[in-house]
């Protein structure tokens, strides 16, 4: 058996290691000095606090009763097949397209069936095909954060073709800075991604 208290690669062992209750220095080659990062100017670190634990429970931890996601009806997505369901994000933002990809069934990564987990590379291609047939699109990143909700949901971002200050993984970044479509590009563009992925199967709830 590991004991922690030695092992360094222990949890213990980790938290000794971190400056917690401190702020945390920037070295020079970290993100605020990339040509992409969206902030100029003096920055501070925050303080790190201590962990949290046992963490708090996310969205819909509790199974599918207590889970938002699950609840909503097909008519609140821009498509939806037998096994998946793909929204826009609730929030407008300034991006060619910004998606959410989850399974209709309540599951996390962990825990995907096999016979998802198989169709979960074809069908992040095809979203991506989607995107890409907007035009104007450089790339369409895929991104998964689990920490809010335990319905997975994959994050899918395009970078307008051109705009290399906008690229990598700052993105997230700049779409909360930069301004919003307007509401009738919006829904236009929604209307695309939901008719292009109803090609190869599904329903498009985007009209």
């Amino acid at each position: 058996m590991i004991n922690d208290s030695t092992d360094p690669a222990g949890p213990d062992a980790y938290l000794a290691r971190l400056p917690i209750g401190e702020r945390p220095t920037i070295p020079a080659d970290a993100a605020p000095s990339w040509d992409i990062f969206p902030y100029e100017g003096d920055l501070t670190v925050r303080v790190l606090q201590p962990p949290l634990l046992p963490e708090p429970a996310r969205h819909g931890e509790a199974g599918p009763e207590s889970c938002g996601q699950c609840a909503r009806p097909d008519s609140d997505f821009l498509w939806t097949d037998e096994h998946w369901r793909l929204s826009a994000t609730d929030a407008p933002n300034g991006l060619p397209a910004a998606l959410l990809l989850q399974p209709r069934a309540h599951h996390d990564l962990l825990d995907l069936p096999a016979e998802l987990s198989t169709g979960l590379g074809p069908m992040l291609q095809r979203v991506e095909r989607a995107v890409l047939s907007l035009g104007g699109i450089g790339r369409v990143h895929v991104n998964r954060w689990g920490d809010g909700a335990a319905h997975l949901h994959l994050w899918l971002i395009a970078r307008p073709e051109g705009m290399t200050q906008l690229r990598g993984s700052t993105l997230p970044l700049w779409m909360d800075l930069l301004p919003p479509l307007p509401a009738g590009v919006r829904a236009e563009r929604a209307r695309r991604i939901a008719a292009a992925m109803a090609t190869e199967g599904g329903t498009a709830h985007a009209l």
